[in-house]
């Protein structure tokens, strides 16, 4: 019986899974912390994930136009983030320019990835020239 690798075992959860962001605990039961990092990193390597922060890695498939890797999934970079913190547990909501663009107050769409943090969030989540801007 051919036995996969760590790594092979890791690829293959995340294309099965419905969701496109991951934390390195949801591997936990494949092998140990270091391994399972390896393992993530191999595959941000391969494009087949990439980086948004500590610990969080987005789902990716190469773009046929520039070659990079870009996130799976509808919604893009915010959509990435918002998974993301509700993952991490962290109470979130959208911001009032948002609100008001919803509500069809404004006109004006907002452009830069905000989010209103309800409580304590450090780390950085970023995307090449995108980063998580957090309202308080």
């Amino acid at each position: 019986m051919l036995r996969l690798s760590l790594r092979e075992r890791i690829a293959k959860r995340i294309e099965r899974a419905k969701e496109n962001i991951f934390l390195p605990r949801e591997f936990r039961d494949l092998g140990g912390e270091d391994q399972v990092l390896r393992g993530l990193r191999e595959l941000v390597r391969e494009k087949r994930l990439v980086r948004l922060g500590y610990g969080v890695y987005g789902k990716a498939f190469v773009s046929r136009l520039t070659g990079e890797p870009v996130l799976a999934g509808a919604g893009g970079f915010i959509a990435a983030a918002r998974q993301t913190l509700d993952k991490l547990g962290i109470p979130w909501d959208i911001t009032a320019a948002e609100k008001a663009y919803n509500e069809g107050r404004t006109t004006q769409v907002p452009a830069n990835a905000v989010i209103r943090i309800k409580g304590r969030f450090r780390r950085k989540l970023a995307l090449r020239n995108t980063e998580l801007r957090i309202e308080h």
